[in-house]
């Protein structure tokens, strides 16, 4: 299951590239343009999640693209540039841009933002439309933020409950400490990958012997992964 799928737009092919290949790691699908019109046509043919928009492109340029897709959608946009000056902010929030990163920037810096913006505008993939999820003897249910363990409703802190329904929503994958850090808890919360650890161990003790078709795997040196059998 993608993260979600990015349009990056930029007529550097270099920075798109390797934003590329930082984002597909992340587990995004990403779609590339190097000119404002074919920022638009891939716009309309792959309905991204959320635009990575750079400023200054040939044909048609950052802000020209921002007001054309505003006209009709609400797709998350961040714009790219090496622009920093105050006006060129302003000028691109009141286009309708929802965030604004200026070159040279940090990959995780940009991945950060991705994530913020589609937490704030209810983007993230874990949060689509679907807030459930199910398996042999087992229910999440993030509307009423609630676990059951073979027919019967188990007490589960807030945290667990978002940790077991992130990693069940994507089964089989498998996902770092710092990855679990970053994206259950908050690119923001600067903590200890050993919390990671103290969560898994707390719904290990829930979820034990309770189905032979799945299981909350460790993946040694790596990290956790919610195993589902065929």
């Amino acid at each position: 299951m993608s993260m979600g799928k990015i349009l990056v737009a930029d007529d550097d092919k270099n920075i798109c590239e390797l934003l590329r290949l930082y984002l597909e790691k992340e587990g995004y699908t990403v779609v590339l343009a190097n000119d404002g019109e074919e920022a638009l046509a891939k716009f309309g043919a792959e309905s991204p999640d959320i635009l990575l928009l750079d400023v200054m492109m040939p044909k048609l340029d950052g802000w020209q693209v921002c007001r054309e897709i505003r006209k009709k959608s609400e797709l998350p946009i961040i714009m790219v540039t090496a622009k920093g000056e105050t006006f060129d902010k302003v000028l691109g929030l009141e286009l309708g841009a929802d965030d604004y990163v200026v070159k040279p920037f940090d990959a995780k810096e940009i991945v950060a933002r991705i994530k913020a913006v589609m937490r704030r505008t209810g983007k993230t993939a874990a949060e689509s439309n679907v807030k459930e999820v199910s398996f042999d003897k087992l229910v999440v249910n993030m509307t009423k933020y609630e676990l059951k363990v073979d027919g019967k409703v188990v007490d589960t802190p807030p945290k667990e409950l978002e940790l077991l329904f992130h990693l069940a929503s994507n089964p089989n994958r498998v996902y770092t400490r710092d990855q679990l850090l970053d994206e259950v808890w908050g690119f923001e919360y600067y903590g200890d990958s050993r919390t990671v650890d103290v969560h898994v161990k707390r719904l290990r003790e829930k979820l034990e012997g309770v189905s032979d078709k799945w299981a909350l795997k460790t993946v040694w040196g790596v990290g956790y992964k919610f195993e589902v059998k065929d």
